[in-house]
């Protein structure tokens, strides 16, 4: 039987394999691609936190945004978290990946070398 542990610790594991392939892109010169799969493993790593603090698994990032909004007001230690995931998902998701603006790019590039930062912060939220 899969416990809700196992289900954050696999959805974790997720947001790191997803950073590994945003990694790959990044080395293969595909910046926008690159920040798509890094907001991808920042929304997984925030799937993982809110599933281990509330039970509930939203999957979406508008929902995610949300509800860890709603979660740092409860319990500011989430604050920096929160703030860190709404500037990642509008960086990299909405202005590099949809809308194709990925200047300048070395600050982009930054952000999306930064995502094992995120994960481990929302790792080490999950537990607290």
């Amino acid at each position: 039987m899969v416990t809700a542990n196992d289900q954050v610790r696999e959805i974790f594991a997720d947001a790191r394999t997803l950073y590994a392939d945003a990694l790959e892109m990044l080395e293969g010169g595909k910046l926008r691609n690159a920040a798509e799969k890094a907001s991808k493993a920042t929304n997984k790593a925030t799937d993982a936190l809110i599933l281990a603090r509330t039970g509930e698994a939203l999957g979406s990032s508008s929902k995610n945004g949300r509800r860890l909004f709603e979660l740092s007001t409860q319990d500011r230690s989430l604050n920096g978290l929160m703030i860190t995931y709404d500037h990642r998902e509008r960086q990299l998701y909405e202005r590099c990946f949809y809308d194709g603006d990925c200047e300048p790019a070395d600050a982009m590039e930054r952000l999306i070398r930064e995502t094992p930062d995120y994960i481990q912060a929302a790792e080490t939220a999950a537990s607290g």
